[in-house]
């Protein structure tokens, strides 16, 4: 679905699958591919756009739960993009990858970067800041594109809601500042990693009042 010139975003397909976003440009990135077994209907959804699998030039996730990046390495292999990881999801992989599977009793997973995000990722015409936003996970990062408004968010917060915090390396109080600051930017396209997204920048700061008001009491 194209959400702007060179925004293009695929909901999730199934269970432990997550919502994918492209910036198709001379750069081409692909954010969070998801579940391995929901590839192929992913790439058929990016057909449709005219976007192929070897148009991908770099493969970048929001963190590295299984359900964002179980798909990582069979893209690459399909693409030839490059995964690019943040610090934090290196330097938390054991906490986020590992543990995170035992906790749900799945095997866990290797993920081989061929190099590391800066503070800001270029797609074309397009900079976004990547922003530290730990909480739902300790390498969650978020990326920013000011002058669009766009938030690429991953699990930190939702449509009505937020990502869990009771796995391992989630925490509550890190989640509501990770928000708190979110929620300073100018947000036209909240772009999160599960449910609907939410265009408007009024949409958008209704939303995030609803969470800081109703479920900041709760995390």
């Amino acid at each position: 679905m194209k959400l702007t010139e060179n925004l293009f975003y695929y909901p999730e397909h199934q269970m432990l699958d997550s919502n994918t976003y492209v910036i198709k440009d001379n750069t081409t990135v692909l954010f969070d591919p998801g579940l391995e077994q929901a590839l192929p209907a992913l790439v058929e959804d990016m057909k449709k756009d005219g976007i192929n699998p070897e148009d991908i030039d770099i493969i970048a996730n929001t963190h590295l739960h299984g359900d964002h990046c179980w798909a990582d390495e069979p893209l690459k292999s399909m693409s030839g993009a490059r995964i690019l990881l943040h610090q934090l999801q290196r330097q938390n992989f054991d906490t986020t990858v590992t543990q995170v599977a035992n906790f749900f009793g799945m095997p866990s997973f290797e993920l081989k970067e061929d190099g590391y995000l800066d503070e800001k990722l270029t797609a074309g015409n397009l900079e976004f800041e990547i922003l530290q936003t730990p909480g739902h996970s300790l390498d969650s990062i978020c990326f920013y594109c000011g002058n669009e408004g766009i938030l690429i968010c991953g699990d930190v917060i939702f449509s009505g809601s937020v990502g869990r915090t009771d796995i391992p390396g989630g925490n509550g109080d890190q989640l509501k500042q990770s928000i708190e600051e979110l929620s300073q930017q100018r947000v036209e396209y909240l772009l999160p990693g599960h449910m609907d997204i939410i265009k408007g920048t009024d949409k958008v700061k209704r939303n995030f009042e609803l969470i800081k008001t109703q479920l900041f009491p709760w995390i």
